[in-house]
């Protein structure tokens, strides 16, 4: 495998997780240099990750001779630059989420990006926790059936940095920071080539003096029938509380990645020290992480990221992913606005093709989920159950006349 020379722009807390998985779980890919916009902290940094070089000249980062690959870990409103930047240079691009503030600019990125013929690559860490990723692997498998709903929880106190708090250089505020992660969780389990159609969203500023919103809740209404759903805010206390559950016709996943992690501690904080992103106490019961940047999805997420270069294919996450999600998101803020459900624009789609829905049961390119339906004489089962005393019992719909019965059968 190859040996990646990379470029880290963004010195903040991002970067910091970033470069801290590349140079420990991927140790033969390097940071050879840091760009951030304070002298101070390149010179820091640099020191701190033992990389040889620091500037605060973005173009300089990412033209430098040694490097071929460019991480981007800078505010949302930079993205886009820098991915134009480092296309024109002919490196691989790694962009955090969300790609961009809108769609419009995520797709600009991913035209640039295929115009060019780089590698692009979609920083989603959350798509690639050991749980998410097992628990995708098990809904692929078949294990959960056809899968209906799916929920997403992000909830903490609020972003480290100042800029996240900035609507004109964020883009928008918990929905966009944290919403993003969520609906592309969703989209991974729904199917990532289900379409979404529209989405109903509340979204609101309730406790910090801001202009964006630090609470938000919305569902998505998938071309398949399936519905997703994510809570997103700024206001929790108490941690970080990340949680799925994914719902199907054979089957329920739970996952709880952060608040609850297996380990749980007192202290009276003698020997206080980091306990877990955003957590908030250090002393009490409190619940550390084992290995953050795997729990998180780091490694794995730059396993992927650097494997599929070195094996000259799409990573897990792509660019264009990215600009689904910011698609979904945009839909998002034009609902919690007209207060009505808001069709999600795509202007490129590369799922399975099907127009809007002609009624609730005329449509059959993409399968609705009702349409694997399973029959006993002639008669639609609604429902199976075993009893007590071993038999089952079967609810049975009659689909000429709608009648309703029930029968007992000696097994399913």
């Amino acid at each position: 495998m190859q040996e990646h020379k990379i470029a880290m722009l963004g010195a903040g807390f991002i970067g910091m997780f970033y470069t801290m998985t590349l140079h420990g779980s991927r140790g033969r890919d390097r940071v050879q240099i840091i760009y951030s916009r304070s002298e101070e902290r390149a010179k820091t940094f640099a020191q701190e990750w033992g990389i040889p070089k620091w500037t605060t000249d973005l173009a300089e980062a990412i033209t430098d001779d040694d490097i071929d690959t460019v991480v981007i870990g800078l505010p949302n409103h930079i993205h886009e630059e820098c991915v134009h930047l480092a296309a024109d240079a002919g490196r691989s691009i790694l962009c955090t989420k969300p790609l961009g503030r809108t769609a419009a600019e995520a797709k600009r990125m991913l035209e640039k990006v295929e115009a060019t013929g780089v590698f692009g690559g979609y920083l989603e860490d959350l798509c690639y926790t050991p749980k998410t990723l097992k628990a995708i692997a098990s809904v692929q498998n078949g294990a959960l059936g056809e899968v209906t709903w799916a929920r997403s929880r992000e909830t903490h106190p609020g972003p480290h940095s100042d800029w996240f708090w900035d609507l004109e250089q964020a883009g928008g505020g918990a929905i966009v920071d944290l919403g993003c992660h969520c609906i592309e969780i969703i989209r991974s389990f729904i199917g990532k080539d289900i379409r979404p159609l529209e989405v109903m969203c509340w979204a609101d500023t309730l406790v910090h003096p801001i202009e964006a919103e630090d609470n938000g809740i919305a569902l998505i209404r998938f071309e398949n029938g399936a519905i997703g759903q994510f809570e997103v805010s700024w206001t929790f206390r108490g941690g970080m509380d990340l949680r799925d559950e994914v719902a199907g016709t054979e089957g329920t996943i739970w996952l709880n990645h952060f608040l609850r992690t297996g380990y749980e501690m007192y202290t009276s904080g003698e020997g206080a020290g980091y306990v877990a992103e955003k957590a908030e106490a250090e002393s009490g019961w409190l619940f550390p992480v084992g290995d953050e940047v795997s729990e998180l999805g780091y490694a794995d997420m730059f396993n992927d990221m650097f494997n599929a270069i070195d094996e000259g294919r799409e990573p897990k996450e792509t660019f264009f992913d990215g600009y689904v999600v910011n698609a979904v998101i945009d839909a998002c803020y034009r609902s919690a606005s007209s207060r009505q459900w808001e069709p999600v624009e795509l202007e490129i789609w590369r799922g399975q093709e099907n127009g809007q829905y002609a009624s609730a049961r005329k449509r059959r390119n993409v399968p609705h989920i009702s349409d694997s339906q399973s029959e006993v004489g002639g008669l639609l089962v609604i429902k199976r159950e075993r009893m007590p005393d071993g038999k089952v019992k079967l609810i049975l719909k009659n689909q000429e006349t709608g009648e309703i019965s029930q029968r007992m059968v000696e097994d399913g």
